[in-house]
């Protein structure tokens, strides 16, 4: 068996899109709070794990209750995403081998299925360069003009939707981080900061369900994905479990 990897969760983020009195993660979805919901999914795919959550350093509404992992430890979170997972890796670093896995995942995707998450460890245990789970697009891309009209209908083939989590090596990763920051480019996942330094990341088809809470309507879309996905659950248990 591979060693369990290292999970990188940010959630330092504010939220301002939602509107809300408080960051995203810590909204309620099904009686819970939505970072409950996602370390609760990683947790049941990966029980061993090692955990860096990102938080903001004045964050007042994070519960330690929440975390179910036995080893974890909370890390200051960056003013952007790429400068959490920089600090979380910073934080391993005496700790974390050059090519152990670190997955990283948006603490706003809960609904992430157990089977993708360990699909896409397996895929990566013996991948040298990583990979992230992504789903191909499927509804036709338009480019705007940047006044609100239609500049350009794009090919679809090809393309496909980012997904968390995304897993590379500590090692590769801190220095696509590192390099990225020097040279002032902003990268909106991980697997753009590793395309930078010219590998390419293997793509892993996730299912398409796996949505980042973002906007408001977002929260009530994605529990009804949890509740269609305990039933879909419930129906596939053995007889009796449900008892034991």
């Amino acid at each position: 068996m591979r060693a369990e990897p290292w999970l990188v969760v940010p959630a330092a983020g504010r939220g301002r899109r939602m509107g809300a009195d408080r960051p995203k993660q810590y909204l309620t979805l099904a009686g819970r709070p939505v970072l409950a919901h996602t370390l609760a999914r990683l947790h049941a795919a990966f029980p061993a794990a090692r955990l860096c959550l990102c938080l903001d350093p004045d964050d007042a509404w994070f519960d330690p209750a929440w975390v179910p992992f036995a080893d974890w430890r909370w890390v200051a979170g960056g003013a952007e995403r790429a400068d959490s997972v920089a600090n979380a890796l910073a934080a391993i670093a005496d700790e974390a081998r050059e090519d152990d896995l670190v997955l990283v995942h948006d603490v706003a995707r809960p609904c992430v299925a157990l089977d993708d998450l360990r699909r896409l460890k397996q895929a990566l245990d013996d991948d040298l360069v990583g990979g992230l789970l992504a789903a191909p697009v499927a509804d036709t891309m338009k480019r705007d003009d940047g006044a609100g009209r239609v500049a350009a209908t794009e090919p679809r083939d090809g393309l496909w939707h980012a997904l968390t989590p995304q897993g590379f090596r500590h090692g590769l990763l801190a220095r696509a981080l590192a390099a990225a920051a020097d040279a002032g480019v902003a990268v909106t996942d991980e697997a753009s900061a590793v395309e930078a330094l010219g590998e390419a990341p293997l793509l892993v088809p996730g299912r398409r369900d796996n949505l980042k809470i973002t906007h408001p309507e977002d929260l009530a879309l994605a529990g009804l994905i949890l509740a269609a996905q305990a039933s879909a659950e419930n129906e596939t248990a053995p007889a009796g479990a449900a008892e034991r």
